[in-house]
């Protein structure tokens, strides 16, 4: 009798220490159908990818796993990577392409969520809500704060990257009566002029003149550290930052040095370098708002991510062009 062809196996691998998925992998079965097994799988580190994974015909990825060439050596059968999200630079690509690896993202879920997220953590902070709600809890409460707050309408948000998330945010914004200046030697001359937003020539140029500074922009080579002791320097003393981007768009170590100084007047942050906070006294930090890199999350966000990274699975298991290829110019 001749052999029996072996089904296509998906693992998707889900981060351990904070599980994204509440129902397994419902999603992606339903959208894979017959045309391959689906697993899953919970991994602290790529140390904890198992042979199962690695011998899978497609893997999906979740936040915060490495993917290193230590490990895409050992990817034999693997027809696409599929990272569970828009961010990739927790995995090599250059070594995925070499390897004839096609890595995928899922750039296009979430760009609501997070751009609401980031006006909810820019409005917190300009209208200073956690320390009025502080304030209001005591039995004789007092307005502190009232020198604080301040009408939208003379504020100036800048945006660093005008992508589908910066652009969203910025038309928030403008709604709610922000002047909002941007960022981003990549786009295209005039672009802007459709969303309505001014454009300046350098990062230097935006962070001296903005009320709230709000990180839309991949993390690469040229962004990490993006916003360091430096550029905090520049920013006036009664600014906020917001970040809803990458961790390490912003060094940890000097934006927490300027909040204690004073060199800013706070920061909002969904995502940390090295998250989570390590230390009390990181969490104690003054004028510091953080969440829990939740930004992209809603309950119709997570459908649609993982129903868009399952279909790519499945072109990819039948054979068929991949879509969201973040790796073709290295691909072989």
């Amino acid at each position: 009798m001749p052999e029996r062809k072996r089904k296509p196996r998906v693992a998707v691998v889900d981060w351990k220490p904070a599980p994204a998925s509440i129902d397994g992998v419902t999603v992606e079965r339903k959208v894979l159908g017959k045309a391959a097994e689906v697993k899953y799988y919970l991994a602290d580190t790529e140390a904890d990818f198992t042979l199962a994974i690695l011998n899978a015909d497609a893997i999906i990825v979740w936040q915060n796993t490495d993917v290193t060439e230590r490990t895409l050596s050992k990817m034999k059968n693997c027809r696409a990577l599929i990272r569970n999200g828009v961010g990739y630079d927790t995995v090599d690509v250059k070594t995925a392409g070499r390897l004839g690896i096609p890595v995928c993202n899922v750039p296009d879920y979430g760009t609501e969520e997070v751009a609401d997220h980031a006006i909810a953590l820019t409005m917190a902070q300009v209208r200073q809500l956690f320390p009025l709600d502080r304030e209001a809890k005591k039995p004789a409460w007092k307005l502190h704060v009232k020198e604080k707050l301040r009408r939208l309408s003379t504020l100036t948000l800048g945006i660093v990257g005008l992508g589908r998330i910066g652009t969203a945010c910025a038309l928030r914004a403008k709604a709610l009566g922000f002047r909002v200046v941007f960022y981003d030697p990549y786009l295209p001359n005039g672009t802007h002029k459709a969303v309505g937003v001014e454009r300046v020539d350098s990062l230097e140029a935006l962070l001296r003149q903005v009320d709230v500074l709000s990180l839309h922009c991949p993390l690469t080579e040229e962004t990490r550290y993006l916003i360091a002791e430096k550029e905090l320097a520049m920013m006036k003393p009664t600014a906020y930052v917001v970040n809803t981007a990458r961790g390490a768009v912003i060094k940890k170590k000097a934006i927490l040095a300027a909040l204690r100084k004073g060199v800013i007047a706070g920061a909002a942050l969904d995502v940390i370098e090295n998250e989570p906070l390590k230390t009390k006294a990181e969490a104690a930090t003054p004028n510091l708002i953080a969440t829990c890199h939740a930004a992209f999350c809603s309950v119709e966000g997570m459908v649609e991510m993982r129903t868009t990274s399952a279909r790519i699975a499945k072109l990819a298991v039948t054979g068929k062009p991949v879509e969201n290829l973040v790796n073709e110019e290295w691909l072989v």
